[in-house]
């Protein structure tokens, strides 16, 4: 109802489930940001604050509901000193979309059970398939994922028919009452394929499943290799979530991770899907890429918000030369250090707060309206191997070249090399290699890592609930963190929520627990 002595409206929180986190790390050297900083402070809160001269460069200032209640909490650096003091700025940890991690899948696992975990999908289970699209025709320095270049779409068609294969031998071993919930599209680079070969894969894929009224259907799209042709027929097809990697619009730094995509490019393939009725739009950024600045990436956060996707994911670039060899040509020396990859993850939480998205865990992000906020509100949201998810599904398959299946009874994953998988599907129509069979033990962390990575919580009574015969486990773990940690956690009547300043350890918390951990294990930085 008033504007501040800077001119900039007093933001008003206008709903009891909105939280909304600012970040007021200036420099102490930079008095003008400092200044305007504490001015923007106390137009928020619409109050005047009075901060130390020691202290304003150094607060952090958050609005958080707590029983009902908004409360102004006052953080000051202290904060740096608990992170550092708990590892963040040194640790490598896993990202934990899976427990185990995948670098812990055994060989023959897949080979040896898909057969039998395939056969025991609930006759009445709503499965999410995705299939992997290893192909593109540029690779990304930056990209760790299972890829490969290629020049021409005649190895890309092949291997579309060698999945289509592995779709229909797939289906038989699955009851035949099961229906498919959700479809997704990854890789590399989905949208290479041409209209005829994403014609014919979708033809084979929806001939093979039913799906349910509620049905999701989303496909990565690279804006550099979106043809509207192409576009139009997924469209057809009931295409109705699309996922745009964006990184960063620095061209500097778009230079430094070889891949280059314009502001107008992103633009253009946002307005066509938006224009034949797509809403629900997801972007992908990363920070921690070499050349990246704080300004640099404030100027990417703003177009981004211009274009007002639904859904944002902000992760952290993982550094691993040793596992994804084209890493090599990104020189290391260009990297931000990890105080300076913090300060950018903070500048993502604080901007994209600001501009009315709210957190989903570590790195996601999303309007009040979107499905992943409302399944964050109902306690509903799980991890998966594309971060974090509203999907309630318990079974997903993978189709294609490394692709990771999820059963009741454990992972497992496709051949990693695409002449490996080939010749799999060749042979018996199935392309299980490595895996993982859960013991209870592991059913069990699972939940324990899941709960802390998507809700900032150890629930004990819950755990104690679904895990009745291993109540002395879950209680003395809730001990262990609570004597490791104390001013990480606090108790309440329920089990042990992170406070929120040291949500960003919540990796190395659940490392802790992990059964896994392994100092000769590598793994990507923790911020």
């Amino acid at each position: 109802d008033a504007t501040c002595s800077n001119g900039s409206p007093r933001h008003k929180i206008t709903s009891p489930a909105e939280y909304v986190r600012y970040d007021f790390m200036a420099s102490s050297t930079n008095i003008s940001s400092t200044s305007h900083r504490e001015q923007t402070a106390r137009c928020l809160i619409g109050q005047s604050l009075q901060f130390s001269a020691d202290n304003i460069s150094l607060a952090i200032l958050i609005c958080i509901k707590e029983l009902s209640q908004w409360t102004l909490v006052i953080l000051p650096m202290e904060n740096f000193d608990l992170l550092q003091r708990h590892g963040l700025f040194d640790a490598k940890v896993p990202r934990y979309t899976s427990y185990p991690p995948a670098n812990h899948f055994q060989h023959d696992v897949g080979h040896l059970r898909q057969l039998d975990w395939l056969s025991a999908v609930d006759e009445n289970e709503t499965l999410s398939v995705y299939v992997h699209i290893p192909f593109c025709k540029r690779l990304c320095w930056f990209c760790a994922c299972r890829t490969q270049g290629t020049t021409t779409l005649r190895p890309v068609d092949a291997y579309i028919e060698v999945v289509k294969r592995e779709l229909r031998t797939v289906r038989r071993s699955l009851p035949e009452s099961v229906k498919m919930g959700r479809l997704h599209l990854g890789g590399g680079t989905p949208t290479i394929l041409s209209v005829k070969t994403m014609s014919g894969l979708l033809e084979e894929i929806f001939g093979t499943f039913a799906t349910p009224d509620e049905f999701e259907f989303s496909v990565e799209i690279d804006p550099t290799e979106a043809a509207p042709d192409l576009l139009s027929a997924l469209i057809g097809f009931g295409m109705n979530r699309a996922s745009i990697g964006v990184q960063d619009f620095a061209p500097n730094v778009q230079k430094a991770i070889g891949r280059t995509q314009s502001l107008e490019q992103t633009k253009m393939v946002i307005s066509t899907l938006r224009d034949n009725g797509i809403s629900a739009i997801n972007l992908d950024l990363l920070y921690g890429l070499p050349n990246q600045t704080e300004g640099s990436f404030r100027q990417t956060l703003d177009h981004v918000i211009d274009m007002a996707p639904d859904r944002l994911a902000i992760y952290g670039y993982a550094h691993v030369p040793w596992m994804s060899k084209r890493q090599v040509l990104i020189k290391s020396e260009e990297l931000p250090n990890t105080k300076q990859r913090s300060e950018l993850a903070n500048i993502a939480q604080t901007t994209l707060c600001h501009a009315g998205y709210r957190p989903i865990g570590i790195d996601h992000f999303a309007k009040p309206t979107d499905k992943l906020h409302i399944a964050h509100q109902n306690g509903q949201v799980r991890r998966n191997f594309q971060g974090y998810t509203d999907d309630q599904s318990q079974t997903l398959v993978g189709l294609g070249a490394s692709a990771i299946s999820r059963f009741k009874g454990g992972y497992i994953q496709n051949a990693v090399a695409t002449s490996a998988y080939q010749e799999r599907i060749a042979t018996s129509g199935r392309a299980g290699h490595k895996g993982y069979e859960m013991t209870d033990k592991d059913t069990l962390v699972a939940a324990m890592i899941e709960a802390l990575m998507c809700k900032f919580q150890y629930p004990t009574r819950e755990l104690e609930r679904v895990f009745p015969f291993e109540a002395d486990v879950i209680r003395q773990t809730s001990i262990n963190l609570m004597k490791r940690y104390p001013d990480v956690f606090q108790l309440g009547p329920t089990g042990l929520t992170m406070r929120t300043q040291a949500y960003p350890l919540v990796r190395i918390i659940a490392n802790e627990i992990d059964m896994f951990t392994s100092s000769e294990t590598a793994h990507s930085a923790a911020v």
